[in-house]
């Protein structure tokens, strides 16, 4: 392996930037199509209230760590693992935390940038006028026809490649004139367009509906998979384990008040999924309720059709789906940053040549889950599909290892001295929580989120007859009563049983056990069928 290039890759001029950055990584699309089922199901306010009590006993301090880690060292989260492996000389076994967390960034862009193309082109489909007078075979029928028609799929790889362009243009600009520049404008900008959007759904829709969906107390419907609901989406929706909040603690300036903007991008990435639920809520027809939607389903298929009936639909929709891309845009632009910062200092290559090698990349990695959906459809290997596979090793065993390795690392091989100048300046109870977090609490619970994730992702591929050798133990436990984690993101619903009906939900089993109108096929051709909402589970975007 070739010397590492011991030249700092860049910082932001502003101490702002780490905020509106910080703000782009960590809102995503589970904001949009994950947190208000979830609030709705679980008590409202309620699930809020401990919503954010597991951000900050158990994720916030994970992120501080992170983010620490870069800004002691200057570096990207390899060479910062490897600084701090001399110095508190410990075995060079430590540095796979590095290089696991640069393959799961790899691997979360791939895909990220799929869902991207998605969102891009229903911006075009929207000014269009395409939703115009669709139900929900028309709706259905669109999205089948752009992800899963085989026929079509180059399309469909068009779309990818315009995503990834924009994405790779702003990186190959830099830390300052391309990350910097276009993180301060585009996060306060959809932010804008989130609160307009908002109060158009405000005006046209019932808000008291919303406020009781989402913020009304009901202690009645907590419950310990509320709980559990709580942890899988605190921990997978944060952008942890991916080395971004290392490379953004690189890049903060000496004036920036790490632990205190860590704070306040978990309460902006709260109040951004309230925000969303009340809008959501607001506009959904039937007495307020998409019927317990997520996933694709809601966004892709149920939002549009409701949409549609708003006066200038057209525009609104576009609208919509502008706010969404610049949500998966700004997630991609952080995630890309730690595997260039990583290539360039493991490298010395300049940026723009690295960006476009990783971007060459990405793009490659991608075809193959994009391919997934049509074309490599029925090519399965245990039930899965290749992006399925993909989605599953990164969510259910390379980010929790990586954050299991971090927090063992600064808990147990660390100095007192080590870990307490990393962190800087805190208050002597923040310290404290924050070390025995670290070397107790979450490597617990990351654990169990991993095993979970994993257990439940694989015995919901054996709902479609699986017979793979891990099928009889998963699905004996779902019957008894387990659940896939609700971490769940989905391209439509899950296709009915051989009875024909789709099986039942218990409140935090993920949407691909719940029946929606994008269930239907939309013609008797494979490649006319929608996907599927047991396709995804992932809930990192």
């Amino acid at each position: 392996m070739p010397t590492p290039y011991q030249t700092h890759i860049g910082s932001f001029t502003r101490k702002s930037t780490f905020f509106w950055a910080a703000v782009g990584a960590t809102v995503g699309l589970a904001n949009l199509w994950q947190f208000p089922y979830l609030a709705s199901l679980h008590g409202g306010g309620m699930f809020i209230l401990l919503y954010l009590a597991c951000l900050l006993l158990v994720t916030l301090p994970l992120m501080v760590t992170e983010a620490a880690i870069g800004c002691y060292a200057r570096h990207g989260i390899v060479l910062a693992m490897d600084g701090l492996i001399r110095s508190a000389k410990q075995s060079r076994a430590w540095m796979a935390v590095g290089r696991l967390s640069i393959l799961a960034a790899f691997l979360v862009l791939s895909f990220t940038a799929v869902f991207g193309a998605v969102a891009l082109a229903y911006v075009f489909f929207g000014a269009l006028g395409r939703f115009s007078g669709a139900g929900e075979p028309e709706a259905t029928g669109i999205l089948a026809g752009l992800v899963s028609d085989p026929r079509e799929y180059r399309v469909f790889m068009g779309w990818h490649v315009f995503f990834l362009l924009l994405v790779l243009w702003v990186s190959a600009q830099g830390v300052v004139k391309g990350l910097e520049r276009a993180l301060r404008v585009v996060v306060p900008g959809a932010l804008v367009l989130m609160l307009v959007l908002f109060a158009l759904a405000a005006w046209h829709g019932r808000i008291d509906g919303a406020i009781n969906h989402i913020l009304a107390m009901h202690p009645e419907d907590l419950s310990w998979e509320s709980l559990k609901a709580a942890l899988f989406h605190a921990f997978f929706t944060l952008g942890l384990g991916m080395g971004v909040w290392a490379i953004l603690g690189s890049y903060t300036t000496p004036h920036t008040r790490l632990k205190r903007s860590i704070l306040a991008v978990v309460l902006m990435d709260t109040l951004v999924a309230i925000l969303a639920g009340l809008m959501i809520f607001a506009i959904a027809t039937d007495g307020n309720s998409f019927d317990g939607e997520r996933g694709f389903s809601l966004l892709f298929v149920s939002m549009p059709i409701t949409l549609a009936q708003l006066p200038a639909s057209q525009f609104v929709i576009a609208a919509v789906f502008l706010l969404v891309v610049l949500i998966v845009w700004t997630t991609s632009l952080n995630v890309l940053e730690p595997i260039v910062g990583w290539f360039r200092e493991w490298t010395g290559a300049p940026r723009s040549l690295s960006v476009l090698l990783i971007g060459l990349a990405v793009w490659l990695a991608g075809l193959a889950s994009l391919l997934s959906f049509n074309v490599w459809a029925e090519q399965r290997v245990g039930g899965a599909t290749l992006f399925r596979w993909l989605e599953l090793v990164t969510g259910g065993l390379l980010i929790p290892l990586v954050a299991i390795l971090i927090a063992l690392f600064t808990g147990w091989c660390l100095t007192r001295h080590l870990s307490g100048t990393m962190l800087g300046a805190a208050p002597r109870l923040f310290a404290g929580i924050w070390f025995w977090v670290m070397r107790l609490v979450l490597p617990i619970v990351v654990a169990w989120i991993g095993i979970q994730y994993t257990a439940f992702s694989l015995a919901n591929l054996c709902s479609n007859g699986n017979v793979a050798a891990w099928c009889e133990q998963p699905a004996a436990m779902l019957s008894e009563g387990g659940e896939v984690p609700p971490n769940d993101r989905s391209f439509a619903a899950t296709p009915a049983d051989s009875e024909g009906e789709a099986a039942e939900s218990d409140g935090t089993a993920p949407a691909s056990d719940q029946k929606s109108p994008a269930m239907e096929e939309s013609g008797g051709k494979s490649g006319e069928k929608a996907p599927k909402q047991n396709d995804i589970l992932y809930d990192s975007v």
